[in-house]
C-alpha cells in the first residue's frame, strides 16, 4: 500500500464519512477506514473490500487508546480525517450527567489521540494533511447547543494550534466549518431535503482541499445551507 495515496476515515460507515470514503475511492486512493462497531464495517467490508477498517467506540477513552496505538503501528496515511463526531442537544444547565464526558470524548479527545497517534510518520516524511471536520458550531453558540458548541470550539482550537505547530513539516491543517448537512441526524426533522447541505457536496469539498498543490492550503471552509437558517 502506497502511503501517499492513503486517506485514513474516521466515522467512515455512513453520512459524511461515507460520502468522503466514496470520493477518495472513486479517485484511486486506498483507504484506512474506521466505524464506531463490527457491525458498522459489514456495509464498508462489502463496498471497499481491499480496505483497512477498524472498529473502535469512541465514547470509550480505552477503544480510543487502542486505536491510536494501532494506527501508530502503521504506515502513516498522506491524508487523516477526522470526521467522527456525535450530537446532543441541550443547554449546559439542564444537561443530564455524563453529556459533556460523551461529547469530549468522542468529538476532541479521539480526534487529538488519533492524530497524535500519526504524527511521528508524517512528521518523518515531512508531509501529510489533517483535516478535522468542525462545524459552524465552533464558531457560534446558539440554543442548546450546549456542549457539543464546547468541544466544537475546542477542536476548532487544536486544529489552529497544529497548524502551527506543523508548518515546518509540511504538513497541512484544514479545518471545514459546515452547517446543517442533510444526514441521519436531521433525516426526521421533517424539513425537505434540498434545505440542506449534501454529503456529497461536503466531499467534494474535502477531497479538492486534500489534493491541491503542495504549495497552497486551505487553512479553514465555511459552508451553509443557502438559506443559512437552518442550526446556527
Amino acid at each position: 500500500m502506497n502511503p501517499s495515496r492513503l486517506v485514513c476515515i474516521t466515522g467512515a460507515s455512513r453520512g459524511i464519512g461515507l460520502a468522503i470514503a466514496r470520493k477518495f475511492h472513486k479517485n484511486g486512493f486506498s483507504l484506512r477506514l474506521h466505524a464506531s462497531s463490527e457491525l458498522s464495517l459489514q456495509g464498508l467490508k462489502s463496498e471497499f473490500p481491499e480496505a483497512e477498517l477498524f472498529a473502535a467506540d469512541l465514547k470509550d477513552s480505552t477503544a480510543i487508546s487502542e486505536l491510536a496505538q494501532q494506527w501508530s503501528s502503521l504506515p502513516a496515511p498522506e491524508i487523516l480525517i477526522n470526521n467522527a463526531g456525535t450530537f446532543l442537544p441541550g443547554a449546559i444547565f439542564e444537561e443530564k450527567p455524563g453529556v459533556f464526558e460523551t461529547l469530549v470524548s468522542v468529538n476532541l479527545a479521539a480526534p487529538y489521540h488519533l492524530t497524535r497517534a500519526l504524527l511521528s510518520g508524517m512528521m518523518s516524511r515531512k508531509s501529510g494533511i489533517i483535516l478535522n471536520m468542525c462545524s459552524t458550531a465552533s464558531l457560534q453558540g446558539y440554543p442548546n447547543g450546549g456542549s457539543y458548541c464546547i468541544t466544537k470550539f475546542a477542536l476548532l482550537g487544536f486544529s489552529k494550534e497544529l497548524r502551527e505547530e506543523l508548518k515546518p513539516y509540511g504538513i497541512k491543517v484544514i479545518s471545514m466549518m459546515p452547517g446543517a448537512t442533510y444526514t441521519d441526524s436531521w433525516a426526521g426533522s421533517g424539513l425537505p431535503e434540498d434545505r440542506f447541505i449534501s454529503a456529497n457536496d461536503l466531499a467534494e469539498l474535502v477531497y479538492t482541499s486534500c489534493t491541491l498543490s503542495s504549495s497552497a492550503v486551505v487553512e479553514e471552509i465555511i459552508i451553509r445551507p443557502l438559506l443559512g437558517d437552518i442550526g446556527n
